[in-house]
């Protein structure tokens, strides 16, 4: 208790802040890891380009790569794993594929196709083991949304419920699966981006729809919010900016604290385009991009620039304290506390 005083009453000249890096747990492998799903402190799944799926059961130490049959060249964006032998990938674009494995990743089962020139979707999240949603570009100025309520084996078209037209260019993004973000209750985020960027809110399973204005960075194609994570049903927070100026930060992260209905910028920003964030606890929050990752220690008030390494996604583990990265050429890194 003496040393816990004299550390906090002397902590500004003499008590070192926690420091952040970076380690590497897998890397040099020939896919975009674009889809991550950390279920524990053991089981970790990702999923990316050229029909790669990769699994770990011992935190990161081994790494088993598999590719599903028949779908070798597809790009699985988005995963959700449920522990080491279940789990959804999402193959984003025309055909666009839900596949799900139920013994580990050997064997695949095709639970949705769509072959519709347009299709194209965005992010996949679950509000508990059996319910779920996917959303999806506009068709016809509609945005796509997909419903399962048996776990992924069954996907239902619950398009109609957001009545809300799309702007023309206005869509999603797919750089990291977590655009869309749900809570247990039914409670639902989706953002989108281009020429203006909105935040959907649902709060009951997607059956009725919100529409809130979100200030980040937009207007053209490449610009907009690329990921959202929550806290809670009120405190949130956002990141994007323009992928092509990925070193540019001028209004790329915002927070909220009425569940997306305002944002509001913090004291100070990440150091670029960000593709994806996520809370660690109620304090500390990551955000990770191609021009770097930045951490806050002040619920996103402020952050702190940690690596300049090219990263697609963060996530913390469901039940854990794993907090992993990934990207290009198969990266796999695992933030650690010094």
């Amino acid at each position: 208790m003496k040393k816990l005083i004299w550390c906090l009453l002397l902590a500004p000249f003499f008590c070192a802040a926690q420091s952040y890096s970076i380690k590497p747990l897998n890397e040099h492998t020939k896919t975009s890891l674009r889809g991550l799903s950390v279920v524990s402190d053991q089981v970790v799944w990702v999923s990316g380009s050229n029909g790669s799926v990769g699994k770990t059961t011992d935190g990161g130490k081994t790494w088993t790569w598999v590719k599903p049959k028949g779908y070798e060249k597809i790009d699985f964006r988005d995963i959700e794993a449920f522990n080491d032998k279940q789990a959804i990938i999402v193959g984003i674009a025309s055909p666009a594929y839900i596949l799900k494995t139920i013994d580990g990743g050997e064997t695949w089962t095709e639970n949705y196709k769509n072959i519709d020139s347009a299709i194209f979707l965005d992010g996949l999240s679950f509000w508990d083991k059996n319910k779920g949603i996917i959303f999806g570009d506009p068709i016809n100025d509609k945005m796509q949304l997909l419903k399962t309520v048996d776990a992924g084996k069954t996907w239902q078209d619950i398009s109609a419920n957001l009545r809300t037209k799309l702007t023309k260019g206005e869509a999603g993004f797919a750089a990291s699966g977590t655009t869309i973000k749900t809570l247990p209750g039914g409670k639902t985020w989706i953002a989108t981006g281009g020429t203006v960027a909105n935040i959907y809110f649902s709060p009951d399973y997607g059956q009725t729809w919100q529409v809130f204005k979100c200030p980040i960075l937009q207007g053209e194609g490449s610009t907009g919010p690329f990921s959202i994570d929550f806290l809670n049903e009120r405190t949130g927070v956002t990141v994007g900016g323009n992928y092509l100026k990925d070193k540019e930060n001028s209004n790329n992260v915002l927070l909220t604290n009425d569940g997306g209905k305002t944002w509001k910028k913090p004291v100070s920003p990440v150091s670029g385009f960000r593709s994806a964030v996520t809370y660690i606890n109620a304090k500390t929050l990551i955000a990770t991009g191609t021009s770097g990752t930045d951490i806050s220690t002040d619920g996103g008030q402020n952050w702190k620039h940690i690596s300049d390494q090219n990263f697609n996604a963060v996530q913390k583990a469901k039940k854990g304290k794993q907090i992993l990265l990934a990207g290009e050429k198969g990266a796999i890194y695992q933030l650690t506390t010094n």
